[in-house]
């Protein structure tokens, strides 16, 4: 069964220490994401990033919930140095539409797409933040009709109580939790 590894937003801005929307421990993930993606076991490797204009809706300054974070162009938004990049197959961004949150990896067909002409039927996704771009990417992927997994270690959450909401949500729509 044709697999894919989904790494969503392990970016500067979402790790500490400097990250401006520092996900806690986010960047404790890097091990986990990168045994994976080396591991030979997925045809394809997909790292998403939020990559948001300046004057995206999301941001407090622009009426939203969020400060400033992952702005197009900024080393904020780029992926975290820690991943290893030769792993990676494609970065496809998200989160472009100002009027949008872009929490979700499928928000435009570009990743639908490319999974289903490369045969993908099951993924696997790990990354960044549990509790809304990991849980927002696995559920649309579960409606979409794709088997989901979502590795524990390889996730972090800007909440831990809405972490645990997030995965329990998961597994009740019918994705696998391990």
């Amino acid at each position: 069964m044709p697999e894919a590894l989904v790494i969503v937003d392990f970016q500067n801005d979402f790790t500490p220490p400097r990250g401006a929307l520092a996900v806690p421990e986010g960047d404790a993930i890097a091990d986990h994401v990168n045994e994976l993606a080396a591991s030979g076991r997925f045809d394809l490797v997909v790292a998403t990033r939020d990559w948001h204009p300046p004057d995206h809706g999301s941001f407090k300054e622009h009426g939203g919930t969020w400060p400033v974070h992952c702005v197009q162009g900024t080393e904020g938004a780029e992926l975290h140095p820690d991943l290893a990049r030769e792993q990676v197959h494609v970065v496809l961004d998200k989160g472009q539409d100002p009027q949008t949150e872009g929490y979700s990896a499928f928000e435009r067909p570009e990743l639908g797409a490319l999974l289903r002409e490369r045969g993908i039927d099951s993924l696997t996704i790990v990354g960044l933040a549990t509790d809304y771009c990991v849980r927002n990417t696995a559920l649309d992927a579960l409606e979409q009709g794709f088997e989901v997994t979502v590795p524990a270690h390889a996730v972090r959450g800007v909440d831990a109580d809405d972490s645990r909401r997030a995965l329990d949500e998961i597994r009740t729509r019918g994705g696998r939790v391990a």
